[in-house]
């Protein structure tokens, strides 16, 4: 099993890094365009697949740690001039929020379904309050924060050291891939860790691994604050993608698009995240080309659908059946010598 979870995950950053290359030579550059939000989609993804999946804290609200790194990138990135400076704090303030945050949900013994309602309670703060900051007035430095129409020209990541020299979208491109290739190899790295053990260890059985002698609420607390910092990644690319931030990245929508993505990947997974995240965002880019069906109606069809159906979500299932035709294959090559040697047992 250990290898092949080894292997599966040497396989996936492969296959990552041949796309990574092979795409922007096979499509155009508006197809580049949308590949780059998928990425930036599945990063996002990563991260409430990790804190929901692993860490079995439910954030209703992972949005808010979306909205502040993109949010953050742009504010940094208007007034500093330096955009990998942006791009660190972009990832350093969700996390700052979520230590924040958590200390008081986690030390102060909040239950899991609480834990989900104060983190949705917060996204819906900040989309309230980013939307009432409409006018010259509310800006942050040289950055006027906008309103409802958000903060357009948001400057693009420049190489380290050039900041007059701003990537082309392949640039974007290639930085969020290796985003989502660093973000999945970093959570692999967490997870076979001590570390990581204990966190799942947590989620398994939280009475157990307090009496031998860990202390549940700073595992937790550590494991949301990654998540954060992962979300927040991924709001500094969305910014790039579109130039633009806007309160929508808070919206409900944003926190509900990455539950139904894990749901439908597979909780307990880091690859099912991933494509459940470019699936979702394929589905909702095809339901805005058509006026017959609301995008939103769709969405909920298919995660009612999902949940009936396919409960544990694609990746595990899939995993389950090799499973099976790995296990039949060795019984059978187990009973082959021995019908052999036996000519008697043969029926």
């Amino acid at each position: 099993m250990k290898s092949l979870r080894l292997g599966g995950a040497g396989a996936v950053i492969i296959v990552a890094l041949v796309v990574m290359f092979a795409l922007p030579k096979t499509i155009s550059a508006f197809g580049v365009m949308q590949a780059t939000l998928f990425a930036a989609m599945a990063v996002y993804g990563l991260s409430q697949g990790f804190v929901w999946g692993y860490a079995g804290i439910l954030s209703f609200g992972q949005a808010a740690f979306l909205g502040i790194g993109g949010y953050t990138y742009a504010i940094a990135a208007i007034n500093l001039g330096d955009t990998t400076v942006s791009a660190a704090l972009a990832i350093v303030a969700p996390m700052l929020f979520a230590a924040l945050l958590g200390y008081f949900m986690f030390f102060g013994r909040i239950s899991d379904a609480y834990i989900g309602v104060i983190t949705l309670t917060v996204s819906v703060i900040l989309f309230e309050l980013m939307n009432s900051t409409s006018g010259s007035q509310y800006h942050i430095g040289e950055a006027v924060l906008g309103g409802f129409n958000g903060i357009p020209a948001i400057p693009v990541l420049a190489p380290p050291g050039a900041p007059d020299e701003p990537l082309d979208q392949i640039g974007v491109w290639y930085v969020a891939m290796g985003t989502l290739i660093v973000a999945y190899a970093l959570l692999k790295w967490i997870l076979a860790s001590r570390f990581g053990r204990v966190v799942v260890a947590i989620r398994e059985n939280e009475t157990r691994a307090m009496l031998i002698g860990y202390d549940p609420r700073v595992f937790k607390l550590l494991a949301f604050v990654t998540g954060a910092g992962i979300a927040g990644a991924a709001g500094c690319l969305f910014a790039n993608w579109g130039g633009f931030i806007s309160p929508t990245v808070f919206a409900l929508t944003m926190s509900a698009q990455v539950i139904i993505s894990v749901l439908i990947g597979g909780l307990g997974t880091l690859i099912g995240p991933i494509l459940g995240a470019v699936a979702i965002q394929y589905l909702i880019n095809v339901a805005g080309t058509q006026h017959v069906i609301d995008p939103s109606l769709g969405l909920g069809i298919v995660l009612v659908a999902f949940v009936l159906l396919v409960p544990q979500g694609v990746v595990p299932v899939v995993r389950s059946a090799l499973l099976r035709v790995f296990s039949s294959s060795k019984e059978v090559k187990a009973v082959a010598p021995n019908a052999a040697a036996n000519p008697e047992s043969r029926p």
